[in-house]
């Protein structure tokens, strides 16, 4: 079959008229080369064809599965997705290695990225016509010991609310209640987590619970925030081109942002030198400020900022007094062996050096103590 494959996609490299050509005509070209061929296989090359062209292929059929998240190719006989329950292997298979290198060069190129055996490993984003984004990351063999590997993650812009969240059993309607009342006291916050466990969507939720009147500026490396909120603006990264120029990076898009006259600056993830900018920024009168962090625990918060701080050339002793300054809260998302994503801890961050003091646990009512905490108000 792939040496049919590879011989019609030829044909139609050679005979340009055949890119326009209708489905009666393809399907003369297939009988054509392959001789004696039943039309339930006719279709099946179509397919075939089809996949080979469009989209992500026949991983197409996976993304288009209610709530994937990822899809995840370890060759051409192991395909596996998430659609919040934990991975599950797919019936779905490849013809062959080669055909896994070929979708995986083309998925590349479509990003306008470039992978080959001189650069063996590509990471880029496509844009979907549903509005998703889907982050794209392929590694050929070697550096692969066995196949070509892709990674896809499905970046849907995130419009979820705090109700939504509370009917999904990922917070109590008490803390959700709790959570309004940290945003209308214009505080600061980090949502952390691991990968998959719905920082973005809890933050996007959260955002829109500010007032109206007031300006949001989303600084993102893929549009994910879409908060249900009459005055959101993003501004995205940029990667460079094929040339090496072209790159806009989180930093410099922080310090258009603060002349956009926000009243909110929020950075999507924070994961590198940009959280200079974002402190200083928090620190010279934009409150109410937020981010994402990966951090497994509040407790990891102290020491994941002095890395990143480290990147900006921003010093232990002067990150703490920043941090300790600008953000006040962190609310830390856990995913758990059911698949389902909850608030699992609220923290405050303070002293210097900084440490977090876990206020509420999941479970746990809430006290007028860490109502007063929330707010910054005195118990």
């Amino acid at each position: 079959m792939s040496d049919l494959l590879e011989r019609i996609q030829r044909r139609l490299i050679d005979e340009p008229r055949l890119a326009d050509a209708d489905p009666a005509e393809l399907a003369r070209v297939v009988r054509e080369e392959a001789g004696v061929i039943s039309d339930l296989d006719v279709l099946d090359v179509l397919r075939r064809l089809r996949d080979d062209v469009t989209g992500a292929g026949r991983l197409e059929r996976l993304l288009a599965l209610d709530g994937v998240t990822d899809v995840l190719v370890n060759g051409p006989g192991e395909i596996w997705f998430d659609r919040g329950s934990g991975l599950e292997q797919a019936t779905l298979t490849f013809s062959s290695a080669g055909d896994v290198r070929r979708l995986a060069t083309r998925l590349a190129a479509a990003c306008g990225r470039r992978l080959d055996d001189a650069q063996p490993f590509v990471d880029g984003r496509l844009s979907r016509p549903d509005g998703s984004v889907v982050r794209v990351h392929a590694v050929l063999g070697p550096p692969s010991r066995t196949d070509t590997l892709i990674s896809l993650r499905v970046l849907r812009q995130a419009r979820t609310r705090l109700p939504d969240l509370v009917a999904a059993g990922a917070l109590s309607a008490e803390v959700a209640d709790l959570l309004r009342g940290m945003i209308a006291a214009h505080r600061s916050f980090l949502v952390v987590g691991g990968t998959g466990t719905g920082k973005t969507t809890m933050l996007s939720a959260l955002l829109a619970e500010v007032a109206p009147y007031e300006r949001i500026v989303c600084i993102e490396d893929t549009a994910e925030l879409d908060p249900s909120h009459p005055h959101v603006v993003g501004l995205t990264t940029r990667a460079a081109n094929a040339e090496g120029a072209g790159r806009i990076t989180m930093s410099q898009l922080l310090v258009q942002a603060l002349r956009m006259r926000p009243d909110r600056v929020v950075v999507g993830e924070i994961r590198g030198a940009e959280v200079v900018d974002l402190l200083t920024a928090l620190n010279t009168g934009h409150d109410g400020g937020a981010g994402t962090l990966h951090a497994n625990s509040s407790a990891e918060i102290p020491a994941r900022m002095e890395a990143l701080a480290a990147l900006g050339g921003l010093d232990r002793a002067t990150l703490h007094s920043q941090l300790s300054a600008a953000v006040h809260l962190a609310l830390v998302m856990k995913r758990g062996t059911d698949g389902r994503r909850r608030l699992h801890q609220i923290a405050q961050l303070e002293g210097n050096p900084v440490e977090a003091t876990v206020l509420w646990e999941s479970g746990q009512a809430v006290s007028d103590r860490v109502r007063a905490a929330m707010t910054g108000e005195r118990p």
